[in-house]
């Protein structure tokens, strides 16, 4: 699963270096870069994992440029579709990864965080890409899967008409959400993972009932359950890539 690890990882840096410097190729660019450190710390440098790795870059490069594209004037699917495929095609064959070890297993041996006792350097990998995936990868996701369902139109992201700007807070929340939801399920405590997102809908449910105009609260409510339920899959599925 150190693929997939390299590839979550790339794709995580590049949204958090996006968030803090908007800019049409760095946020990419050091995403790859991170992928590539990543993989020679844990030594996949085998004729498999260096094409994987060179396969991992090109879609981190790829997700850079369509996120933006399909953000702005282009179809929001196509980076759904483009990570959606670079993550299959990592599945399909991540058998025939080498084993990861070098600095990372080094590192792993040596740490005194109990929590990764149980871990190899490759589920290690693969821990650190989806916890960076439940932070702006996460909030990514959700605007895409937004727009690709007409739930909101992108071109009026940030305006007073985006029902985001309404129910604050949501880009905030949302990555809390996800990771504590990520760390009680890596706990086994999934029980009170449901309750964390029970208590959600509870929460904002009188700030959406609030709004007097009967068209705006039917849309901030289908915005807020589409949003909700693409962001708990995606640490959902960052407990099932772990699981």
């Amino acid at each position: 699963m150190s693929w997939i690890g390299l590839l979550l990882v790339g794709v995580g840096v590049t949204d958090l270096v996006f968030s803090v410097r908007p800019s049409r190729v760095l946020p990419e660019v050091l995403g790859s870069a991170a992928a590539v450190l990543l993989a020679l710390a844990a030594d996949l440098t085998g004729p498999g994992d260096l094409l994987a790795l060179a396969f991992v870059v090109a879609v981190v490069l790829a997700w850079g440029q369509t996120v933006t594209w399909g953000l702005g004037q282009g179809p929001p699917w196509v980076p759904l579709v483009v990570l959606g495929s670079g993550l299959t095609v990592l599945l399909l064959v991540s058998g025939a990864a080498g084993p990861a070890g070098g600095l990372v297993a080094t590192w792993l041996d040596g740490t005194s965080l109990t929590v990764l006792d149980d871990y190899d350097a490759d589920r290690a990998m693969l821990l650190l890409g989806v916890l960076l995936v439940q932070l702006s990868t996460g909030n990514v996701l959700v605007r895409l899967v937004l727009a690709a369902t007409h739930t909101v139109n992108p071109a009026r992201h940030g305006t007073p008409s985006d029902p985001g700007t309404r129910l604050k807070g949501g880009r905030l929340l949302g990555p809390m959400e996800r990771l504590f939801i990520v760390c009680l399920g890596l706990a086994g405590q999934v029980t009170a993972a449901s309750i964390v997102v029970a208590a959600k809908g509870l929460l904002r449910f009188p700030e959406l009932q609030s709004r007097r105009d009967q068209e705006r609260i039917h849309r901030l409510t289908e915005y807020f359950l589409v949003g909700s339920f693409a962001s708990w899959l995606v640490a959902l599925a960052g407990l099932v890539l772990l699981g």
